[in-house]
């Protein structure tokens, strides 16, 4: 059962200023923590070499494990290898394709070599028809070396990028790529002499942001920044320190929240990763429940839907619910807001099996702060608490346009975007905090230790003609909910009108349904939504299907999935003023 200890029991202090500015930071020091995350390798390579780190399935089945001791081996032979193509601080390695055992090889051979590397979304060389994004990267980056697990499925991607003349690594070798095997022949005494030089300043990867409009942005990740967001998660996740945590996990490496928080939780704290190839879309979550049935995860990580597909598994089928919450501390969801039946039905599914609450918390956090920053630990009756802010951060709350907007400094922050000092100086403010982008919204206005709810992102939100301002996000995330799983996402309309507009993207469920009976379902739901709210900043009348996908390449949609409100609205701008005109095709009206 789960106690005080498991978890930080923060104390705060604050700094209000005339102008209505809140500062807000916890009480005492970020506990002591290893400079570099080869001092975390090492640390426990020698201390438990023949310990799982990380595990996949194999083709017959079974899981193929790499225990820290292989790992450290052969981090060093990867990294003598890489180092003798002559990569290096300024030739850096750039990975195309997703999670596996030799992505990670990689990943901890570059941080063992003083080596950076970026690992890109597979949609940049997979989805995308031009390679815009992929060209300007390679552009910025000039890597030494590619890699990509299939050479077929990424020739078109490494032809967009060939005058770079980087090496190209594959596991299938071709008369123009280099086998993964190879690496593995190596002088690990070249990465163990270059693993000396490398400090707390020392690049350890880029991450690139999802490019909604324009060209990614390389957010500079350094083992200081890293090691520190660690400790926070440490402090905060006590558990961790008294039992190395077991993880199955699907998210991509890509984006912070698994290849940062995820990846190295489990590195640094000794324990095992297993990867997940299921995922929580049809055809894959059958791969995650086998998984489920095996693993008796410590800490559970899934997107909203992922859960939604979870819990209705986790509701019918004692047996998996009871592996399933057997060695389980907290279940974590990010990514998008989760709706509130799907947070009761997991409460009641946890209590039913366990006798107890079990923790369902979420954060708040960016690619740019590593990513942890601000976390919930307290039981809550509804969802969207996004918490307080990590031991050795300083919260900044800005009031702007109605609501206070977020800015953090800590030793987890970047120092920066590779090659563009404009866009990083642009993201700080005048005392040196990073500037989110986003609002919040105290739970309680008198305590601020209560946590924070999400107040939607600050470039999202617009004005109606009345002046009112809109909060997006939260209008959106209202919507979605109210509409009772019949659409999956909506993009909220009105700026510079009367009234809320949204385009509506459907559901598979709604997809299925007779234009008639979708009308007949979407309607009411819709009626109700806007009878509930309180004023015209959130009560959404008119709605219009959107038949057409948001498109990648036109910016509309990131790679992590969620929706580029403003660029949507900018490429659906025929629609929209349509839609407000009172003659859209299809409109409902409410």
């Amino acid at each position: 059962m789960l106690t005080t200890a498991d978890f930080w029991c923060p104390e705060f202090d604050y700094e209000r200023h005339a102008d209505g500015t809140i500062l807000m930071r916890q009480r005492g020091e970020l506990p002591p923590y290893l400079p570099t995350l080869s001092d975390y390798l090492d640390r426990w390579a020698d201390a438990t070499p023949d310990q799982c780190w990380i595990a996949r399935r194999g083709p017959t089945g079974d899981w193929d494990r790499i225990t820290y001791g292989q790992a450290r081996a052969q981090a060093q032979a990867i990294g003598g290898a890489l180092l003798a193509m002559g990569l290096g601080p300024d030739r850096p390695l750039m990975i195309l394709s997703g999670n596996s055992l030799e992505h990670a090889l990689l990943g901890i051979a570059c941080l063992y070599a003083g080596i950076p590397y970026a690992p890109l979304s597979p949609a940049y060389s997979l989805v995308s028809q031009d390679h815009a994004k992929l060209k300007a990267i390679a552009d910025l980056l000039k890597p030494g070396a590619i890699f990509a697990e299939d050479s077929t499925a990424y020739a078109p991607a490494f032809a967009s990028v060939a005058r770079h003349n980087a090496m190209l690594i594959t596991l299938d070798a071709s008369a123009t790529t280099t086998g993964f095997h190879r690496l593995l022949e190596g002088d690990p005494s070249l990465a163990q002499q270059a693993r000396a030089r490398i400090g707390a300043d020392t690049v350890v990867k880029y991450l690139f942001t999802s490019g909604s409009t324009g060209t990614p942005k390389a957010v500079i990740n350094t083992n200081g920044m890293i090691c520190a967001n660690q400790a926070m998660i440490r402090d905060c996740y006590r558990f961790m320190q008294n039992e190395p945590p077991v993880v199955l996990d699907w998210a991509p490496w890509n984006h912070t929240a698994g290849g940062n928080k995820v990846f190295y939780m489990v590195m640094t704290n000794g324990g095992t990763l297993y990867l997940d190839d299921g995922k929580p879309v049809p055809g894959k979550f059958d791969d995650t429940l086998r998984n489920l049935r095996e693993i008796a995860c410590t800490w559970y990580f899934n997107v909203p839907v992922g859960w939604e597909m979870v819990v209705e598994h986790l509701e019918r089928d004692p047996e998996l619910a009871q592996v399933f919450f057997s060695r389980l501390r907290m279940m974590f969801y990010a990514g998008a807001g989760m709706a509130q039946h799907i947070w009761d039905r997991l409460r009641a599914v946890a209590q039913a099996t366990t006798g107890r609450d079990v923790l369902l918390s979420t954060s708040l956090g960016s690619t740019e702060t590593a990513p942890f920053s601000i976390s919930c630990t307290m039981v809550q009756e509804k969802a969207g608490n996004v918490g307080v802010p990590a031991r050795g951060i300083t919260m900044k709350l800005v009031p702007s346009g109605g609501k206070l907007e977020l800015r953090l400094k800590g030793p987890n922050i970047t120092p920066g975007y590779l090659g563009d000092p404009e866009k990083t100086a642009e993201a700080f403010d005048e005392d040196g905090f990073y500037c989110m982008g986003d609002a919040l919204r105290p739970a309680d206005p008198e305590d601020f230790a209560k946590g924070f709810f999400f107040d939607g992102r600050v470039a999202e939100n617009f004005k109606l003609n009345t002046g009112t301002w809109v909060a997006v996000g939260a209008v959106r995330a209202g919507l979605v909910d109210a509409m009772g799983g019949l659409i999956r996402d909506a993009v909220i309309t009105g700026e510079n009108e009367a009234e809320l507009g949204a385009l509506l993207l459907l559901s598979r469920e709604a997809l299925a349904m007779p234009a008639a009976d979708l009308d007949a379902a979407l309607r009411p739901r819709l009626s109700t939504h806007a009878k509930a709210a309180t004023g015209s900043a959130n009560r959404v009348r008119l709605a219009v299907v959107l038949h057409e996908e948001p498109s990648f390449d036109r910016g509309e949609i990131t790679e992590k999935g969620s929706l580029n409100q403003r660029a949507l609205r900018g490429t659906h701008a025929a629609l929209i003023a349509s839609l407000h005109a009172g003659h859209a095709d299809g409109m409902i009206r409410v």
